[in-house]
């Protein structure tokens, strides 16, 4: 499960609006692209300057603006173009955000958490993605530095290829786009967490071992971060869908069939959530039972050897007048009867259904 090392505590007492970074992933510098369209040209510009933003988002068509890595200096220089508010600028540094929507008139600000499985198939990454919508332009926040990697990069490739309805639509509708994206990505997660789960219910059901259960309890970490980072979306996506500024009346439909995803998306995590709980339930009665096995086999083992210890006992005590004790056949004859009630009382358990 993805950990936040950056501590609030170096927060506390500095003024509202301070701008101190705080998450896992620490940027020297931010990396910032710039791509220009209006349906018929498509202008790429990498590594942009940061006094150099504003006067290209004032260029005709959308302009998005792309920066990957969170670098306090950077980010407040952007601030300052486009006159973004000091508290925004803080939300975007605070990547333990939790995902929300929120307007100012000239432009509006969303925050998301944008999750995607590791290389490695074996985990997933969690990075926090900030969308600042204006009338022609989008500035993306990114922590990671992936670029070519990123859940936003098919989106790119998308407006890069100067073709299909993104490249002649507005900046509401790049922002649809995105948040598409995200969501769509929330989907692979789920698929790949979903896996785990039913590979480890089949072990959990076949043999119960205690490193099951310290998978079983990561799973239910990582559910429980899941469940964070996408239940938001839907206020999110909600509060967009009820007519926020820079949102044309046309991009509405689209934004609903987000909202629609990031139902399922919702309903999907409480089913595995419920899945992990009955599998914690499971684990724990398989092995009970397995214990009771255990312990109803040694009950008739003790059950079985309690006569056998009586008669052994009975002749081992050292009285002199005992007949059994001189009579020839005295020693095979405890033998036999020792083995005709064994034999007895497994044929009597096993008329019980007992073994």
């Amino acid at each position: 499960m993805p950990k936040f090392t950056g501590s609030l505590a170096s927060k506390v007492g500095l003024p509202p609006g301070t701008l101190l970074h705080i998450g896992d992933t620490r940027a020297d510098k931010a990396y910032i692209d710039v791509i220009n369209y209006n349906g018929e040209t498509v202008t790429e510009t990498n590594d942009v300057p940061v006094a150099e933003l504003r006067q290209l988002a004032a260029l005709p068509g959308v302009t998005w603006i792309n920066v990957r890595g969170l670098n306090a200096k950077a980010i407040e220089g952007i601030g300052q173009q486009f006159g973004i508010h000091p508290l925004v600028l803080e939300d975007i540094l605070n990547t333990n955000q939790r995902p929300k929507l929120q307007e100012y008139g000239d432009y509006l600000c969303v925050i998301l958490k944008s999750l995607a499985v590791a290389d490695d198939e074996e985990s997933y990454t969690a990075e926090q993605v900030s969308l600042i919508l204006g009338s022609n332009y989008l500035i993306s926040f990114q922590e990671s530095l992936l670029g070519d990697r990123d859940v936003l990069f098919t989106v790119q490739e998308r407006v890069k290829s100067g073709r299909g309805k993104i490249c002649r639509q507005g900046a509401d509708y790049l922002l649809y786009a995105l948040l598409d994206s995200i969501v769509d990505h929330y989907f692979l997660v789920l698929e790949h967490l979903g896996e785990k789960i039913e590979t480890l219910e089949d072990q959990i059901a076949i043999r119960p071992r205690p490193e099951l259960l310290h998978q079983l309890h990561e799973l239910k970490q990582d559910m429980l971060f899941m469940r964070k980072s996408v239940w938001p979306v839907r206020e999110v996506v909600s509060g967009l869908e009820r007519g926020a500024s820079h949102i044309r009346e046309a991009t509405l439909i689209y934004l609903r069939d987000v909202y629609d995803h990031a139902i399922q998306v919702i309903e999907t995590t409480e089913i595995y959530r419920d899945m992990l709980s009955g599998m914690m339930d499971i684990y724990l009665s398989s092995i009970s039972n397995r214990m009771s096995e255990v312990m109803k086999m040694l009950t008739i083992i003790s059950t079985i050897f309690i006569p056998l210890t009586f008669i052994a006992g009975l002749y081992g005590m050292n009285f002199e007048f005992m007949p059994e004790l001189k009579w020839e056949y005295g020693y095979p004859a405890v033998l036999a009867l020792m083995l005709v009630i064994s034999l007895f009382m497994i044929s009597y358990f096993r008329k019980k259904h007992w073994l």
